[in-house]
């Protein structure tokens, strides 16, 4: 994932010194290839210890390895060049032809993202804790409940025992009687649903094996989870924030979906015979 996405992506968890960072890198990248983490410091006003500290939260060991994959993702951004930025928010005042643009800019650029987000292993991780579950309770509240009832549909077509729920009491009653062999996937964008954070909590103290879908941030829930599945949807814009959410929730989990049906035989059988079961009622 870009390093400058990465900033991007976390600067809501960022301190004030490290946002001085996020806003000094971010609007002069190529100028940290020449900078050590003193002279940056010097530059922004902060102490050197606050740059090493910015690097780790980014998820690199120190300033060297940050300014190694800054000049890297710069280098790569060269290579492949950019398309001219839409800018500006969707407005009243905009036509159809503007506001469809706006949008399906933004979704390409979030859907994009979230891909740099997750990593391969990740995602393998994610399907094998899904395969060796004996009962999966899917978890969202609000628009994530909508992504949550979508995945459990998926799941029982590959034969899994999924379901998905968005009351909170009833997810922490039945969280409450798991246990290691079965599993908690908590979809919550924020990472800080209190709810939802309550529910991962309980799930732990049980030994109950958690995956997490949140945006890329330093949150509560992702804290606690065994495998962390990432949303990338910085758009400022409340009109667009949690339709832009909603498509990179759908993403990585139709992206799972797909990996599941891929290296699971079974899965597959199962499915086919649910989509048979379909097909002759469609045609009496």
């Amino acid at each position: 994932m870009s390093s400058l996405i990465k900033i991007k992506a976390i600067r809501d968890s960022l301190s004030a010194n490290e946002n001085k960072l996020a806003d000094y890198v971010l609007a002069h990248p190529e100028s940290i290839r020449n900078l050590s983490s003193q002279k940056l410091a010097q530059t922004v006003g902060v102490s050197q210890s606050s740059v090493v500290k910015f690097s780790q939260k980014l998820g690199y060991k120190g300033y060297p390895d940050f300014k190694f994959a800054l000049n890297d993702s710069l280098h790569r951004q060269n290579e492949q060049g950019q398309a001219a930025p839409l800018h500006g928010q969707i407005s009243l005042s905009d036509s159809f032809e503007e506001m469809s643009e706006k949008l399906l800019s933004s979704e390409i650029k979030v859907l994009t993202q979230t891909k740099a987000a997750n990593e391969q292993w990740a995602y393998e991780k994610a399907s094998q804790l899904l395969l060796d579950a004996k009962r999966i309770l899917i978890c969202g509240i609000g628009s994530s409940a909508l992504v949550a009832q979508d995945l459990s549909f998926k799941l029982q077509k590959l034969g899994m025992a999924a379901v998905a729920e968005s009351d909170s009491h009833v997810q922490m009653a039945n969280v409450a009687n798991y246990g290691s062999e079965d599993l908690l996937f908590v979809i919550s964008e924020s990472g800080e649903t209190r709810e939802e954070v309550a529910v991962t909590n309980i799930a732990r103290d049980n030994q109950v094996p958690v995956i997490s879908l949140t945006r890329f941030a330093n949150n509560s829930i992702a804290k606690k989870a065994d495998c962390k599945l990432y949303t990338v949807a910085e758009e400022d814009s409340a009109r667009l924030s949690s339709i832009l959410a909603h498509t990179a929730q759908s993403f990585v989990l139709d992206t799972l979906f797909i990996l599941l049906t891929q290296t699971s035989e079974r899965g597959r059988q199962l499915l086919e015979l649910s989509n048979d079961v379909v097909r002759q009622y469609r045609n009496r």
